[in-house]
């Protein structure tokens, strides 16, 4: 049984309950926080609420996920983008909204699910939940992954992003104009002190780098290249939050008004290379942002 406490941020006032909760807790559908509340397994200021409950900065909450009584990770024939695929690895480029892995009260619909239904052969070093999966993104990240598809690929893998040898180049769209033409965040991260779910520029946590470069600015944005050194968890998002250039559509380190219709944060990991596990070769792949984010690129462009 897992306790997640969080202390409502100011972005979140006076908005409902199951839909801050679905919005913080990634790895969580909403009907699966929506049946948590029904249960009464959160807690508001040490009271139970309802779904329609609508949070105030600084609540108390307190979630109680029960363990899952079986674990059953089936295959589900789901359609992704596939970029390429060998005997040892799979390249994805995966949809805003797709969760890349399962994890308690959300089995299906994820990643690995599709991956199972085409892919019948992926490394087991991570369990059953996550077979193949050497890194990840978020769930409202768009952008190209690296599966291993055997033990040993996934070895290999995950000691090039060990040593941080792997490319990763980032698509972002963030609020306000650049000044400069290209800088380095180097800011060590960790989780939130006051909220588990949030990630935080902390003195003690695991240094992050993030390069940054704009490519162009607009009236009240820019789009700028980010290039991962280190991958920490929401990297990109915190480190540009941290200079107060959050990125548009995001829902936990961004504005709380935006200006455009969007699922999440405006991000697409554009670039993936590596050397390839077998054959020692580097290879590197490549990916045009979404439709949805080049209809705002072109809206901008045209204001």
């Amino acid at each position: 049984m897992e306790e997640i406490k969080i202390i409502v941020d100011e972005i979140f006032n006076n908005t409902r309950i199951d839909k801050v909760l679905a919005s913080s807790m990634e790895c969580k559908s909403r009907s699966h926080i929506q049946g948590l509340i029904e249960s009464g397994n959160v807690i508001v200021n040490g009271k139970a609420v309802k779904s329609n409950y609508k949070v105030k900065t600084s609540d108390d909450i307190v979630i109680t996920v029960p363990e899952p009584s079986q674990l059953d990770i089936k295959a589900e024939n789901i359609d992704i983008d596939i970029v390429y695929e060998d005997s040892d690895i799979v390249i994805v480029n995966k949809a805003q909204g797709m969760v890349v892995h399962p994890a308690p009260g959300n089995y299906s619909g994820t990643l690995v699910n599709a991956l199972l239904y085409h892919c019948k052969d992926l490394s087991s070093i991570n369990g059953v939940i996550r077979p193949g999966i050497v890194h990840r993104i978020d769930k409202d990240t768009s952008g190209l992954l690296v599966v291993a598809k055997n033990d040993f690929a996934h070895m290999k893998l995950a000691e090039q992003f060990k040593e941080h040898s792997i490319t990763r180049e980032y698509i972002a769209l963030v609020e306000g104009t650049m000044k400069t033409m290209e800088g380095t965040i180097d800011a060590p991260l960790g989780r939130h002190p006051k909220d588990r779910l949030k990630f935080a520029i902390v003195e003690h946590g695991k240094r992050a780098v993030t390069h940054y470069k704009l490519i162009e600015n607009f009236a009240r944005e820019a789009l700028v290249l980010c290039r991962l050194e280190t991958g920490r968890t929401h990297q990109i998002r915190v480190h540009m939050a941290s200079i107060n250039h959050p990125l548009v559509g995001d829902p936990v380190y961004g504005f709380k008004k935006q200006r455009f219709k969007s699922e999440g944060q405006l991000l697409h990991a554009k670039t993936i290379g590596f050397l390839h596990p077998t054959k020692n070769e580097y290879m590197e792949f490549t990916s045009d942002i979404p439709e949805y984010f080049e209809e705002i690129i072109k809206k901008l462009r045209g204001n």
